[in-house]
């Protein structure tokens, strides 16, 4: 491991300066994805920047009647939230499916965003991977890519995200709020992570420099019935081979809003916009269900090794909103389903 500086910043302005002026600094929260991959040499920073003090560690309501999650907060404290149990259980279930309960405790929500992929190829430096050194090839490609992208990958890269968190916020359409030095700012989580293309190293378009301060997400009733539901490889804790985030308005018989996210089958969280625009409006049902993921993944592009993952996404569309059409209540109404006891599970 590099040799490194560390600093501890105790505000806002402080801690983007620090950074500013030292280019090869990066900002220390949890440490839980950064650390390890200092220790492998992925990560060679010249200074850790502390943030973990910083006055960002907060859940309140805003204005507008939606949540505002500080970035230092923690997974444990983000899970455990009363309001985010209630109003968007799906991103507690989303955290606690994310890692075992010592890791929730120290990584933050900024950092989740942040995480970088766990691509074999990408966290062993004795192998080429463009994501690591562009222009150094992708060999996923030919050789184990089983867990890796069947949608939005590219020639230079067929990595995925592997962020539980991220897959919920992109459903309830979350906004990321940043700092700079020249001031604030904010990206919809749906702008906040590139494309593949052929630059798979740039990851963001987080402005150099800008620390995280913050995520919003807008008030969304039908987020109260949702339900975000991980496959893995094995029962304890382990990054999902594919993952949904689901949330559904249905009023006799009809869709009246659904939301849908899929999670391990891309770069970035996945929004399935074409299959929500299918939906609304139409019956509910397994039929018109399978219909609609099979036209999301009819974009699919699938390795020899991971084609399994458009029937495993399908089949969880079909079973996650038949469960959540099935629940009584609806958003608005009176009887609404609660499902932070099934995230606490």
């Amino acid at each position: 491991m590099r040799e490194f500086g560390y600093q501890r910043a105790f505000d806002v302005p402080g801690a983007v300066a620090l950074l500013g002026a030292e280019p090869e600094a990066r900002y220390l929260g949890g440490g839980t994805n950064l650390v390890d991959l200092m220790k492998t040499g992925v990560e060679r920073p010249a200074l850790l920047i502390d943030v973990r003090e910083l006055p960002l560690d907060r859940i309140e309501a805003t204005d507008a009647g939606g949540l505002r999650i500080g970035a230092t907060v923690t997974n444990s404290d983000l899970a455990a939230h009363p309001e985010v149990r209630r109003r968007y259980p799906a991103l507690a279930q989303a955290v606690l499916a994310g890692a075992s309960g010592q890791l929730r405790n120290m990584a933050t929500v900024g950092g989740n965003l942040l995480q970088r992929t766990r691509c074999g190829y990408f966290t062993d430096v004795a192998k080429p991977c463009n994501k690591r050194v562009p222009g150094s090839g992708c060999p996923a490609i030919e050789g184990e890519h089983r867990n890796h992208a069947i949608l939005g990958a590219s020639a230079h890269c067929v990595a995925v995200h592997p962020s539980d968190m991220a897959v919920a916020l992109a459903a309830f359409d979350a906004v990321v709020t940043y700092e700079t030095a020249d001031g604030p700012g904010e990206l919809p989580l749906a702008e906040f992570y590139r494309p593949v293309g052929d630059t798979p190293h740039l990851e963001t378009v987080l402005p150099a420099g800008a620390l995280i301060t913050g995520i919003v997400l807008p008030p969304a009733p039908v987020a109260a019935v949702s339900r975000y539901r991980k496959v893995r490889e094995r029962a304890s804790y382990a990054f999902a081979i594919g993952s949904i985030a689901a949330a559904l308005d249905v009023r006799d018989g009809v869709v009246q809003e659904v939301r849908l996210a899929f999670g391990a089958v891309a770069s970035r969280p996945w929004r399935a916009r074409e299959a929500e625009r299918l939906l609304t409006g139409g019956p509910v049902g397994a039929e018109a269900f399978a219909a609609a993921a099979d036209a999301e993944l009819a974009a699919a592009r699938a390795l020899p090794d991971n084609g399994y993952k458009v029937t495993l996404m399908r089949n969880l569309v079909v079973a996650v909103l038949s469960e959540l059409s099935e629940l009584p209540g609806a958003p608005g109404e009176s009887g609404t389903t609660d499902l932070s006891g099934e995230a606490a599970r």
